[in-house]
Formats: structure tokens, C-alpha cells, sequence
């Protein structure tokens, strides 16, 4: 994390002092207070492996970096990294393991890779930006104390998926004050699937330094995972929601 972090500084220096026609520079780094719930299954032979999510609360850090650049044909950026993990119980038979009350644990660290156009640009104090979001998903999931062939183990899986989504952002900057009201959705849906990533928030914005200007945001943050497609065995259907606070700086 804290490697991440630097890097992230590292570049955001670098693109302030190499890109100086940047229209702005903005990061922020804070934690995400949320609340799992929902199952996992697997079915097949008419046998089904089911994990439900035990965990009560997960403290989660989140890191994202924003550049707009003057070039109207080409897209602005924007950056994020969030870490969830999610622990659960699980019964049944998946692959080649049997779970009696077994305990698991699912890590979904994800990347977020958003080009976005500005379509509105602080215009009557009000910002829009339309976009896609390309989700890089990677996932870790473990089981502990299940059996395979007679032998009591631990079972762990990782892949990585990037999903698509529409992205979209609104802010709103309260007239003659430093406070900003702000809201972002990323959302998909196909057949019986739908994932979203929606966020409101409210920032205090510290101009009292006329170069780097810190800020403090708060706000509530909500994903979704619902995969059930008649096609495929496994089925999800997981919900991370909860407040969230960090602090910003803006070139």
C-alpha cells in the first residue's frame, strides 16, 4: 500500500512539472468503512457448494488519481485501486473438494481504468463527465479445513477479469464556499447480470496554499455483484456498501 502510494505521488509530480498545460491534477487516498453480504454457489450433478458471507464489517483502502488535459479529442483519465476482503462459510461440494462449514475468505482487488470526456466543466458551477470504466477484477478466493480425496486441506483459486462499464460523474461546487457535492456510477447489465459501483460524497477544498491545494471528502459508497446466467453453473450475489473518508490534493 504505501508503495502504492508513493507511486502514485511520483507520478502526479511528474505530470505536474513535464505536462504543465494540464488543466488539473487531483489524488486521494482514504479508507472505505463497508458491510458484505450476500453468497456465492456452485452447482453440478445436482449437488450445490454455497458460501455466505459471515463477515460483519471490513475496513478497506482505497486510492484514486484524476488528470484533465486541454486536448478536446482526447480523453481525460481517471485512476482507482480499492482492496475488499470478505470472509464466509461454506458447505457443500465444488470441483474437487468437499466443505462442511468450512471457512473462506474472497479478496477482490480492483483496478479501474477510466477514459472520460468533460462534457461540462465547472459550467454554472456544475461538472459533468461520461465515460467507460474497464474494471480489471482480481480475485482471490480460499477455503480452509475442506477435504479432498480423504485428505483435509485448503482450497485457493485466482483469476483476473476486466468487466465494462459505463461511467458517468456530476459535481456540483456550493457558490462562494469550498465545499463540493459529488456523485459517480459505473454500471453493466446483461440478461440476468448486473454489477454497479455507485459513490455520493461531499469535499472541503483547503485554498489556503495557492499550488497544491489539500481537501478532506466523506461519503457512501455502495458495489454490486449479481451474476446468475443460465449458462454457467457458479452464481454471485454479493453487495459492498458503506462510509467512506480520505483526504485529496489538487495541482
Amino acid at each position: 500500500m504505501n508503495k502504492l502510494l508513493v507511486t502514485l505521488f511520483a507520478g502526479i509530480v511528474c505530470s505536474a512539472t513535464l505536462f504543465a498545460d494540464f488543466a488539473r491534477v487531483e489524488m486521494g487516498a482514504g479508507a472505505w468503512q463497508n458491510t458484505p453480504k450476500g453468497f456465492s454457489s456452485y452447482t453440478s450433478s445436482g449437488i450445490t457448494y454455497y458460501d455466505v458471507s459471515t463477515e460483519k464489517e471490513e475496513t478497506n483502502p482505497y486510492v484514486w488519481l484524476l488528470i484533465k488535459h486541454p486536448i478536446p479529442v482526447v480523453p481525460n483519465l481517471r485512476l482507482e485501486y480499492v482492496d475488499i476482503t470478505t470472509k464466509g462459510l461454506a458447505n457443500g461440494t465444488f470441483k474437487n473438494f468437499t466443505a462442511v462449514n468450512a471457512n473462506t475468505q474472497l479478496d477482490l482487488t480492483q483496478y479501474d481504468i477510466i477514459p472520460y470526456y468533460n462534457i461540462l466543466d465547472n459550467t454554472a458551477w456544475i461538472t459533468l463527465d461520461l465515460g467507460l470504466d474497464i474494471k480489471l477484477l482480481d480475485t482471490s478466493y480460499q477455503a480452509d479445513g475442506v477435504t479432498i480425496n480423504g485428505v483435509t486441506t485448503s482450497y485457493n483459486d485466482t483469476t483476473m477479469l476486466p468487466i465494462p462499464l459505463v461511467y458517468t460523474r456530476v459535481r456540483f461546487e456550493i457558490p462562494g464556499t469550498n465545499i463540493g457535492l459529488e456523485g459517480d456510477a459505473k454500471y453493466i447489465s446483461y440478461s440476468d447480470s448486473t454489477i454497479y459501483d455507485v459513490r455520493v460524497k461531499v469535499d472541503y477544498t483547503l485554498d489556503f496554499i495557492p499550488v497544491i491545494q489539500p481537501a478532506v471528502e466523506i461519503g457512501y459508497r455502495k458495489q454490486k455483484y449479481d451474476i446468475d446466467e443460465d449458462d454457467l453453473d457458479a452464481k454471485l450475489n454479493m453487495e459492498f456498501s458503506g462510509v467512506y473518508a480520505g483526504m485529496m490534493l489538487r495541482f
